[in-house]
């Protein structure tokens, strides 16, 4: 199986909108990576956000050759039957360039309760949404009822087509089987590569339980990674960076976050390659915009080879 690689695109568009991120878009398109990824808050530590869905439809009209991973959205936040209308939406726009991932979030507990939820049922809640949300997919009317929400005969046509792959985030127990239930993947963060192969073989046990016939396969990794020749200026920005992003100190991701060479990297993301992994989400960390692009580019060539 071909491993497939993209680039993060969220802070382009943050810092300048599609002026900005239409060249690198085009930029990682003639690379020839095959997606960019954004993320998905709505007020997270200091007010940081950004709506993954409506990113997805601004770069699928940016650049037509690129797939586009959401990578996690926080689907206990919002309803599900409005979330199933923006997905078959965006997917007749774009078909077969989505994939979407799932996660409860949970890093800033004041981003879920000024939404009304409560951070305990967060998962309890996806759980719900997400069984809500690929019957919804599915083209048919569907009614629920429950603790979370109700609604009676929601029909979502036309359904995407192809389908929409799901993929679930998180390294809990939880989302191991969240996954292998409702999903066609698992998208780890922050994981070694030995919990990577054992995770992904549990997910697997717990599909073949639930007898699914389609265990998921589709298992990526979302990953910071710094570019310099130089490791001590690439660790550097790479923990100024992620500091930024989590207001906490480096030091207890550094083990999951390489940074060196372009060479370097890879030898390191090469461990999750041969643990399973089929895709990867990288977020850079590089002297330029440009420069991360390239990075990524040359990233996939070297996985591709086998590093």
């Amino acid at each position: 199986t071909e491993i497939r690689v993209g680039t993060a695109m969220t802070y382009p568009l943050l810092q300048g909108g599609h002026a900005v991120a239409k060249p690198l878009l085009e930029r990682a398109a003639a690379g020839g990576l095959d997606h960019v990824f954004v993320a998905d808050h709505l007020s997270f530590q200091v007010g940081f956000g950004m709506d993954g869905l409506m990113q997805a439809a601004l770069i699928a009209g940016l650049e037509p050759r690129l797939e586009i991973v959401v990578g996690v959205y926080l689907l206990a936040l919002r309803h599900p039957v409005s979330v199933a209308r923006q997905i078959a939406t965006l997917s007749q726009a774009a078909p077969g360039r989505l994939l979407f991932g799932v996660g409860v979030g949970g890093e800033d507990r004041h981003e879920i309760e000024i939404c009304g939820v409560d951070p305990a049922t967060r998962g309890a809640r996806t759980d719900a949404s997400l069984e809500a949300l690929c019957a919804l997919l599915g083209g048919q009317p569907v009614s629920r009822d429950n603790e979370f929400f109700g609604f009676e005969e929601a029909w979502i046509d036309p359904a995407p087509d192809p389908p929409v792959p799901i993929l679930v985030g998180g390294r809990s127990p939880a989302s191991l089987r969240r996954a292998a239930r409702h999903a066609q993947g698992w998208l780890a963060a922050f994981v070694s590569p030995r919990r990577f192969e054992a995770a992904c073989g549990e997910v697997t046990e717990h599909a073949q339980a639930l007898g699914r016939r389609d265990a998921p396969r589709q298992h990526g990794l979302q990953v910071w990674v710094g570019i310099d020749e130089e490791p001590a200026r690439a660790r550097e920005r790479l923990a100024h960076a992620m500091h930024d992003m989590y207001r906490v100190p480096f030091e207890p991701f550094e083990r999951y976050s390489p940074f060196g060479s372009v060479e370097a990297v890879a030898e390191r993301l090469a461990d999750y390659a041969r643990a399973g992994c089929r895709f990867f989400n990288v977020m850079p960390v590089a002297s330029s915009p440009e420069h991360e692009i390239d990075a990524v580019v040359e990233l996939r060539e070297r996985l591709r080879d086998g590093v």
